[in-house]
């Protein structure tokens, strides 16, 4: 059976690598794409692509009537939610590669997922690496108490910290929370120097040129320390893998899931 598919942000960064990937695909098929700027195009006349014949539409309810049985949301935190939602009341299930949507966010999402009986699976980094990583980071957290995230990305991301960080920092709450010697509120100084205290882990955003998107998870204990790192390079190659592995595997869920580990193991 041939997935339709519907990529919101089909021509950004991520988006236009992970189109490429999907055509590629001989279980997929890709109805429509969503881009302003690009609306009115055939989308392999914008990324190049001979045979890519997709049409290229404004809104996310224009892209809705291509009825593709998955719907994957590239594009800004100020309008992800809207689209996710609008997504799932027309009948697709939905990968989310943006990040920026809150914890409210998600729970009115769930809610909606819940009632159409469509999956929603968020992936702060599709890259296989940043999966490894929270994976070992978990695992350390087990052993050792003391730990803290740093976010690193470019000068002109607009949300922190990234999805990638926020998804580490609740997967690490599951273990425990991290110990802080110094309590916040008993720490000299302003405590925004102290990062934000984000599900029971100190995380620090770094947002400055020359960064794509990295993550340290640093581990402390006496006379020794763990660095897990996850740092990504210019291209969005390392992404498309793990986003075309939830494109198949979404249908089996209902209502939202975190992580790609989710849908890995079936």
């Amino acid at each position: 059976m041939t997935i339709r598919v519907c990529v919101a942000g089909a021509t950004g960064w991520a988006g236009s690598a992970l189109s490429k990937g999907i055509f590629a695909a001989p279980d997929m098929e890709l109805v429509a794409g969503i881009s302003r700027s690009q609306a009115g195009k055939a989308l392999g006349d914008v990324l190049g692509i001979i045979g890519l014949g997709a049409p290229v539409f404004a809104t996310t309810d224009e892209g809705l009537e291509s009825k593709p049985d998955v719907f994957v949301e590239y594009t800004k935190p100020s309008v992800a939610k809207d689209n996710i939602l609008s997504a799932l009341k027309g009948g697709a299930h939905v990968v989310v590669g943006t990040s920026g949507l809150s914890d409210d966010d998600y729970r009115e999402i769930d809610e909606v997922a819940g009632e159409v009986r469509r999956g929603v699976l968020a992936v702060g980094n599709f890259a296989l690496t940043a999966v490894l990583l929270q994976k070992f980071a978990e695992m350390a957290a087990k052993y050792i108490p003391h730990w803290e995230i740093i976010d690193y990305a470019h000068s002109g991301k607009i949300d922190a910290p990234s999805g990638t960080a926020r998804e580490l920092a609740d997967r690490l709450s599951k273990i425990r929370e991290s110990q802080l010697d110094v309590p916040l509120e008993t720490m000299q100084g302003p405590r925004e120097s102290r990062g934000v205290r984000l599900n029971g882990s100190q995380v620090h955003s770094v947002r400055l040129p020359g960064y794509v998107i990295s993550v340290d998870a640093i581990f402390g204990m006496p006379d020794q320390k763990l660095v897990i790192r996850h740092e990504s390079g210019t291209s969005a190659e390392p992404y498309v893998d793990g986003a075309l592995l939830a494109i198949r595997k979404i249908s089996r869920l209902v209502g939202v899931h975190h992580g790609l580990d989710r849908v890995m193991e079936f």
